[in-house]
């Protein structure tokens, strides 16, 4: 199992950037792993965010955040990251961040591990 623990929520305005972090087991070798990015707004379901293969930074993005997010990784420190540009109202969610083995994928059943979310509100 990955232990993930996020950082970097808050409280910004609309067209504003964030950048969240995911720190990831220390020592624990992610190279047959994805980690990824789901969120979740009041009152919905979880939905994929994005998500990066770690051994050849194969990624993979939500229609909703396409052009807007960005995520990136930090082989020496284990961390996943989450670039977020032109922040709108409607990306006001808690964001958790997730591991499992093998390729991306925007399933969120296929996802194994979870961190326990930082919150983000975007205010217009």
């Amino acid at each position: 199992q990955v232990q993930l623990v996020e950082s970097g929520g808050g409280l910004v305005q609309a067209g504003d950037s964030l950048r969240l972090s995911c720190a990831a087991s220390p020592r624990r070798n992610l190279g047959t792993y994805s980690l990824g990015w789901f969120r979740q707004a009041p009152g919905k379901g979880r939905e994929f965010v994005a998500a990066i293969k770690w051994s050849d930074d194969t990624t993979l993005y939500g229609n909703s955040v396409k052009g807007r997010f960005t995520v990136s990784r930090d082989n020496a420190k284990n961390t996943v990251y989450l670039q977020m540009n032109n922040l709108k109202p409607e990306d006001t969610a808690i964001y958790y961040c997730t591991a499992r083995l093998g390729v991306v994928t925007d399933y969120e059943t296929m996802w194994s591990d979870w961190g326990q979310g930082t919150r983000v509100t975007v205010s217009s």
